[in-house]
């Protein structure tokens, strides 16, 4: 959420000891311990927590639940990242931080553990600002998704689908052979077979567009609000209905 390069800036600021500490635990997206916090803060020049003058955890547990601590040390909470976007340290806008804070909510209930992957790196894709690569990660955990989903319910008629419209197909055994067929391709035949709707293969059709600029060398650009869309089209048409 805020690069380690503009943390020596943000703590020149004269700013609370709370708003000092949340600043240094944005710098990483793993749970921080207290040592490392004061290592941090010290490599940015705010050597009087190096120095022990703060209670480190007296600070953050009176943080009313901008950060928890947890068996691996301090992290951030969503409370604690709206305020620090309240500060100014995030660029994106209220709507796309909650879309952030929508999908981290729906992580918890996703089972398998390599689409859970896809949409963790999605969400620090985000976070982190690097919204081409939130696309293309939040795409590929929609695809993984409904890849699984028609492996578990719909194979048989995908299939026969499939065959029908073209007879080259080799029917698919596994989610990864459902990965041969063109992911536009596969939209449609989902289509065809009412797993998803017209209008919803048309916004995630729209969705597929924008992950394939995403996902090449070239000129586009993509800012939060439009990564927080694409996200949300995912988030509604796929990962809250499979």
């Amino acid at each position: 959420m805020l690069p380690s390069s503009e943390l020596k800036d943000w703590l020149n600021k004269d700013l609370p000891r709370l708003d000092k500490v949340l600043l240094i635990l944005a710098t990483s997206a793993c749970p921080l311990s207290v040592s490392q916090i004061r290592e941090i803060a010290a490599s940015a020049g705010l050597r009087e927590l190096k120095n022990k003058n703060w209670n480190v955890s007296q600070v953050l547990g009176n943080s009313k639940g901008k950060a928890i601590r947890t068996d691996k040390g301090w992290e951030l909470t969503n409370a604690g990242k709206l305020h620090l976007r309240d500060l100014g340290v995030s660029k994106m806008s209220p709507s796309a931080m909650q879309v952030a804070i929508d999908l981290r909510a729906h992580l918890v209930k996703i089972v398998d553990g390599a689409t859970r992957e896809f949409v963790e790196e999605a969400i620090k894709c985000h976070e982190a600002e690097l919204f081409r690569a939130a696309v293309v990660m939040s795409w590929l955990g929609a695809m993984d998704v409904l890849h699984k989903h028609v492996h578990t319910n719909h194979l048989n008629e995908f299939n026969a689908e499939a065959k029908r419209v073209n007879s080259r197909w080799k029917p698919a055994k596994t989610p990864d052979d459902l990965g041969r067929m063109g992911e536009s391709d596969f939209l449609d035949r989902l289509a065809a077979i009412s797993v998803i709707g017209k209008n919803a293969k048309e916004e995630l059709q729209k969705a597929l567009g924008l992950r394939n600029g995403c996902g090449h060398p070239n000129t586009l650009k993509v800012g939060p609000n439009k990564s927080a869309a694409h996200i949300e089209t995912l988030l509604q048409n796929v990962f809250e209905r499979y």
